[in-house]
């Protein structure tokens, strides 16, 4: 596995704000469990189930404050999910056959075998539609704990388990766009190629104005919403029409760029003289826009909005959805199928999916690990199991009863713990040691 010198700086910052993301997350996690399981408790239900809206007249648009949050904000999580997943496709470590062969086939590996390990488990009733939820990794806890080893970690590891969950959110996307769509409307998804086709129209002909992009992303996610189809996919499309190459090439950018700045050498620097030079001041404006167009939209807008997801949307959806009650009842019934199948999904049936799938691509394929030895790979498939965000997300899809949704969640908690653990551990013993 190798990465090209130019994306290093771009990969090192994206990993940065998944790790900071992390212990947002877990800070918000921790609350969840503590408010559900306080005498504030019943407090914490009525809160998520608050409805809010906007009333005109006889006309009335309303949402529960926790489905604002998982069908809106969302949204906008699974809308950098996309442009992530598309930069990746585009420019990145899935842009050729070479380097997306492993980690897709480790993916694809790593979400078939935890799926038919629930179903094994749960080949029937309510808890049968769970197969999802252990297919997922959370990419932010799952480089979280891998940063904890800091320059022992072979950057072909890195770049492994980033592309690997990148992958694997991909088919949880397609997952949940398929087979958790209980009620399809095709005239509202029909409906919701037209703004998207206008949006890549705009873009095409050199249109800036943020605010009618974000108007036709309103109404592509009230199509998506009245389809049936989960909101949050409304993000994944929109995001596959923001380009993620730049408007100009770095030779037009160079040319453009310096005849700009030679005309604007030499003259008057003062205040005065850029207040009164109407000429000076279009010239200046005409190198910002090149700096602009010779910026990828995707990855800016990948880049400014991962702030808001790290630290706004995740810890919120957190909040509203790890808070289980650990009453007698779900303790007595622990562990039920849907938490026995989570558990065994993701601790057992990741690593091992991931393992034999790496293992078949590099026996006949004869990609080169590089850096990478197979034993770093299963600690890589552990980290793999931390489900966690997208595992909760399928969970309040896949069951109606809140039994078993808080079984589920319980099952999440404990594998994602579990795995994380595990993965610390072998990859502690299977790293290089630490040079001095």
């Amino acid at each position: 596995m190798t990465t090209h010198i130019s994306d290093q700086n771009m990969f090192h910052r994206f990993l940065h704000s998944q790790v900071t993301g992390s212990l947002i997350l877990i800070v918000a996690t921790i609350i969840a469990l503590i408010w559900a399981n306080s005498q504030w408790g019943d407090f914490y239900y009525e809160l998520s189930h608050t409805y809010v809206g906007v009333h005109f007249g006889d006309w009335k648009f309303s949402l529960s404050l926790s489905h604002w949050i998982k069908d809106g904000l969302m949204a906008i999580f699974f809308f950098v999910v996309g442009l992530e997943i598309k930069r990746e496709i585009a420019v990145g470590e899935l842009s050729t056959l070479d380097r997306a062969m492993l980690p897709v086939c480790a993916a694809l590996g790593g979400a078939i075998v935890p799926a038919s390990i629930y179903a094994l488990v749960n080949s029937s009733g309510e808890a049968a539609a769970g197969w999802g939820i252990p297919m997922a990794t959370d990419i932010a806890f799952a480089l979280g704990v891998l940063s904890m080893f800091g320059s022992r970690v072979p950057l072909g590891l890195k770049i492994f388990l980033t592309a690997l969950a990148i992958a694997d959110d991909l088919l949880a996307v397609a997952v949940i766009a398929v087979f958790y769509t209980p009620d399809l409307d095709v005239g509202f998804l029909l409906f919701a190629i037209v703004p998207l086709g206008l949006m890549l129209f705009l873009s095409r002909i050199g249109v800036r104005a943020t605010w009618i992009y974000s108007l036709l992303a309103i109404v592509v996610w009230l199509d998506v919403l009245g389809s049936g189809v989960h909101a949050t996919i409304a993000g994944v499309l929109v995001a596959m029409v923001i380009p993620v190459r730049p408007a100009i090439d770095p030779v037009q950018f160079t040319e453009k760029t310096s005849h700009l700045l030679a005309s604007i050498t030499g003259q008057d620097n003062s205040l005065d003289a850029l207040i009164h030079d109407a000429a000076r001041r279009e010239k200046l404006e005409q190198l910002s826009l090149a700096v602009e167009d010779a910026t990828p939209p995707a990855i800016a807008l990948e880049h400014s909005l991962h702030p808001l997801q790290a630290f706004v949307i995740l810890p919120l959806f957190a909040l509203f959805s790890a808070g289980v009650a650990f009453s007698p009842e779900n303790l007595a019934e622990f562990p039920s199928g849907a938490a026995l199948g989570v558990i065994l999904g993701l601790v057992v049936g990741k690593p091992l999916g991931v393992l034999l799938t790496s293992w078949l691509v590099i026996k006949f394929a004869k990609v080169d690990l590089l850096d990478v030895t197979l034993p770093q790979l299963i600690g890589a498939g552990c980290l793999g199991g931390i489900g966690f965000t997208m595992s909760i997300f399928i969970s309040e899809l896949a069951f109606t009863t809140d039994a078993v949704i808080d079984q589920a969640k319980v099952g999440i908690l404990v594998a994602s713990i579990t795995a994380g653990v595990l993965g610390a551990i072998v990859l502690h013993f299977t790293l290089p040691p630490k040079k001095d």
